[in-house]
């Protein structure tokens, strides 16, 4: 069995070597994929944008099942076109995958069908935007409407960066079409929880809960990045929350979406605040989340693939979905700089006996090495019978890789452990 995963960074390693436990799968293309996975997958030049391309490689080489990752191929319509040429997908068509590219259509979903979230307002005009910010409640969260690298989200701590964000977004243009339109909303306050889940549109299986560390610098100080790094599973996140998340989060959001016409079939990513007044959504995402999706993974004990094709054929009640009771601890390793301004090309140096535990993400083959080519370089995971030795073990596997102008965070699940004990 031929499968094609489209993407080419740490979420998309992990995605690809739980496939490869599937003893059916006889080849995997990573497209484009990183220098790092080469030896998990074949690696193609393809954009994850250039659906076209990946449309007709697809067909071209018999690709019997893909795997489209990225938001920004799934809201272009990869899925819907490779579907069309007789490929079976994993992944929501475009007219579903706006539960991400569009923050205003998913606030306005919530809002329709009464889903706990952040009170809001939306603009397409600056002015009205820069009017309403004057008497608006401080903290404030100003989104760009699109997608924007995971970047569109500024909590402003004062009127002056509300005011600044509204100006950089709508008039500079800093995300591009993204921030045409804008939302402005309450800032909440409580726990943050990721619950990534498997739905074909009818049944909901969540995953493992995870905490993700946002803050370039220890301490949850710094610039927001993409990630640096994850726990799972994550201690504010009890079996009655997750009770309530189900009733009130969960399936209302798949129904909601059915009655739309939007069915959502694939990984819907729930982020999460625990409020005094119960969960709220905070964002939804279309697909896995990275690197929520490098601690997930190696806690579920069902075959990946298994589960994306009953995903796929809407028949996901008809198979369990098993995970581990384990802990599992990704830390991230990044470029010095990162996420503004870093240098790239350094030789990158992973030792073989821990290259199982390792998903990379920023990484090229240059002359026949392996060196650092992105902000976000890899991600160690480790996998333990409680939290504090998944933590403690994760950072033995960083201390063992090596590459210039190399940094991580040195607390990443310190807040869990704290939670775990104060309970």
């Amino acid at each position: 069995m031929k499968v094609m995963v489209v993407g080419g960074g740490g979420r998309e390693h992990a995605i690809i070597k739980k496939i490869k436990e599937n003893k059916a799968v006889t080849e995997i293309f990573a497209l484009p994929g990183n220098g790092g996975m080469a030896n998990d997958a074949t690696c193609v030049n393809i954009d994850a944008k250039d659906i076209h391309k990946i449309a007709d490689f697809a067909v071209k080489n018999n690709i019997d099942y893909a795997v489209v990752a990225p938001d920004d191929p799934l809201v272009l319509g990869a899925v819907d076109l490779l579907e069309e040429n007789g490929i079976a997908c994993f992944g929501p068509r475009a007219n579903a995958a706006i539960i991400e590219g569009s923050k205003v259509f998913s606030k306005n979903l919530m809002k329709k069908y009464g889903i706990p979230t952040a009170a809001y307002e939306v603009f397409d005009d600056m002015k009205a935007a820069l009017n309403y910010i004057k008497t608006a409640p401080i903290p404030a969260v100003i989104k760009a409407d699109g997608l924007a690298l995971g970047k569109g989200v500024i909590i402003a701590q004062t009127r002056k960066e509300a005011e600044d964000a509204i100006r950089s977004m709508m008039q500079d243009k800093v995300f591009g079409k993204s921030g045409d339109n804008i939302v402005i909303e309450e800032f909440l306050t409580g726990p943050e929880v990721s619950v990534l889940s498997f739905t074909d549109g009818k049944t909901v299986v969540p995953m493992i809960s995870s905490m993700d560390h946002k803050r370039a610098g220890d301490n949850d100080t710094g610039l927001n990045t993409g990630g640096m790094g994850t726990i799972a599973p994550n201690p504010y996140y009890t079996p009655e929350i997750a009770k309530e998340c189900m009733e009130k989060i969960f399936l209302p959001t798949i129904n909601a979406m059915n009655n739309e016409g939007r069915t959502f079939k694939g990984c819907l990513y729930f982020g999460l605040m625990l409020t005094k007044s119960g969960p709220k959504v905070i964002e939804y995402n279309c697909r896995f989340g990275d690197p929520e999706t490098q601690v997930v993974l190696p806690l579920l004990e069902t075959d990946l693939l298994s589960v994306m094709q009953a995903v796929t054929e809407g028949k996901l009640s008809e198979i369990e979905v098993i995970f581990s009771d384990k802990s599992a601890c990704c830390v991230i390793m990044a470029s010095e700089g990162y996420p503004v301004k870093y240098e790239k090309g350094f030789e990158l140096n992973i030792p073989e006996k821990i290259a199982d535990k390792v998903y990379v993400a920023g990484a090229a083959i240059k002359d026949d090495t392996l060196v650092t080519n992105g902000g976000r370089v890899l991600g160690a995971t480790a996998v333990s019978d409680d939290l504090k030795t998944a933590i403690n073990n994760a950072y033995l596997i960083v201390n063992q890789i090596t590459f210039t102008n190399s940094y991580y965070r040195n607390d990443i699940g310190a807040k869990a452990l704290k939670a775990e004990e104060g309970r």
